[in-house]
């Protein structure tokens, strides 16, 4: 007998929940949309729509889960509302705007046994996994990550980003990041960075990172917020055995026997992962991606830029 499906509301109606998040429950039959949180008034036809998550929790839609999409400085408090109330959450990435927040979450979904789920969308690219098969075991002599793109297409308008715990150029470079650390062997620590932050605001429009794997290989990473035309999303690593490149965000990977590239899967991918750890009753929360980006604030150098208009 099929299992009944989790009951799911969607909190947060930004331009990533509209694009990917709506799409990918769409399609999967393991959820069912129930219910949407958006204090803007955004609705998504012939689902109850609330102003804030404490509306729905009141209310007498029976829920089992939430995701939430809001930016990371107010998504600790609806998580822990969702958390308190016995229901299993998916986090956006980053999962939190702290790490002290991430862990709270963590503890509050282990005291309710309840499934957490930070869900760093990037792994579930098409050519990530077989990236990682492939490094296991090999020596890695270096890598480069190229991370550039217009903020002006991806966060048009959006002061969030910005503001204090908005990471700035950090909220695309966490996923290089989140991929980095999924598919290079060992730890990886940073050494230096640079922080390039505009003059009439609080967070980097670009950054430039020295870290370095547990076998020692130095990486270089190269983040800019400023980049138009085509976008580049590439990880190029060095190895013993020749080179492997990550490309187009991970979808495309290119090894020294050939270039695979498959269709873009990520967000059902993730929902299909948060499923199985719903049914499994289990909990899953990286924060090694989000521990990168803190050490570069902390470590960084901060160098005044010329001031950003939208």
């Amino acid at each position: 007998m099929a299992e009944s499906p989790i009951r799911i509301a969607l909190v947060g109606l930004g331009k990533i929940a509209r694009d990917q998040h709506l799409p990918a429950l769409r399609d999967d039959p393991a959820f069912q949309l129930v219910a949407t949180v958006c204090p803007e008034g955004t609705v998504v036809p012939g689902v109850p729509s609330f102003a804030a998550i404490e509306a729905l929790l009141a209310s007498d839609v029976e829920v089992d889960a939430a995701a939430i999409c809001t930016p990371p400085q107010v998504r600790h408090a609806l998580a822990a509302a969702a958390l308190r109330r016995g229901l299993h959450v998916l986090l956006e990435k980053p999962p939190a705007a702290s790490l002290s927040e991430a862990a709270a979450l963590a503890a509050l979904a282990a005291d309710a046994n309840v499934t957490l789920f930070a869900a760093w969308h990037s792994r579930f690219a098409a050519g990530v996994e077989p990236a990682r098969a492939w490094l296991a075991g090999r020596e890695l002599l270096g890598v480069t990550i190229t991370w550039r793109e217009d903020v002006r297409v991806w966060h048009p308008r959006q002061a969030w980003i910005w503001q204090p715990g908005g990471l700035g150029v950090f909220d695309p470079g966490i996923n290089a990041l989140s991929i980095a650390t999924h598919v290079l062997p060992g730890a990886i620590r940073l050494t230096d960075s640079v922080l390039e932050v505009p003059a009439n605001r609080d967070t980097p429009i670009a950054a430039q990172l020295a870290l370095q794997t547990s076998s020692g290989a130095p990486i270089a990473m190269d983040l800019d917020w400023r980049q138009t035309g085509p976008q580049t999303w590439d990880i190029r690593v060095e190895t013993d055995a020749g080179p492997l490149v990550l490309g187009q965000g991970g979808a495309e990977l290119t090894l020294p026997s050939g270039t695979q590239r498959a269709e873009d899967r990520e967000y059902p991918a993730l929902y299909a992962r948060f499923a199985e750890l719903v049914r499994g009753g289990a909990s899953e929360v990286d924060t090694d991606p989000l521990r990168l980006v803190a050490d570069a604030f902390l470590r960084g150098r901060m160098v005044r830029t010329d001031p950003f208009h939208d």
